[in-house]
């Protein structure tokens, strides 16, 4: 297991939209793995694969809280096929976008299809963090922020400081 570089904003690789993922392949597997070595070593809570700069639509997540638990899951090709009228706020954060926070209404609830490692065929319902970051990834995969769902206003400011921040690096 590697642990990846995570692409940073302003990078446009972060707006593109990842493809299918097709038969689950050794590759796959590895990229698998190496996601969830990337994101335990952040640490975060999911991670979508183009956040590595791999444009497929994998997804890896633990909501897990308990110390020294890790409950990982993977999320193949996900699609959410349902989501409740009701919402909840999050203060939502992203490995991309590090260090900056707001708050984020999403549904409360989804129910998301999905193949897991072994390439099967799953459903399942999630509600408050699990729904929260399901749908934060799954965004990810369509090359959505969650900065998008911010003002136009606070998303400007912080588009414009990780540009800032990216060209004095690069300097």
């Amino acid at each position: 297991m590697t642990i990846r570089p995570l692409v940073i904003l302003p990078d446009a690789v972060l707006r593109r939209t990842s493809e299918l993922v097709g038969p689950i392949t050794p590759e796959i597997r590895t990229l698998v793995a190496d996601m969830f070595e990337t994101m335990y070593d952040a640490p975060g809570v999911g991670l979508a694969a183009i956040q590595v700069g791999v444009a497929k639509r994998v997804v890896t997540i633990d909501t897990s809280k308990e110390e020294g638990v890790r409950e990982p899951r993977v999320f193949i090709d996900p699609e959410i096929v349902w989501s409740s009228e009701e919402k909840r706020v999050y203060d939502e954060g992203c490995l991309s976008i590090p260090e900056y926070y707001a708050e984020v209404e999403r549904p409360d609830r989804v129910r998301v299809k999905f193949r897991d490692i072994e390439g099967r065929e799953q459903e399942i319902e999630a509600d408050g963090l699990l729904a929260t970051c399901i749908q934060h990834e799954i965004d990810h995969l369509n090359g959505v922020l969650f900065i998008d769902h911010i003002s136009k206003l606070k998303r400007d400011r912080v588009i414009k400081r990780f540009t800032k921040a990216a060209k004095r690096d690069a300097a």
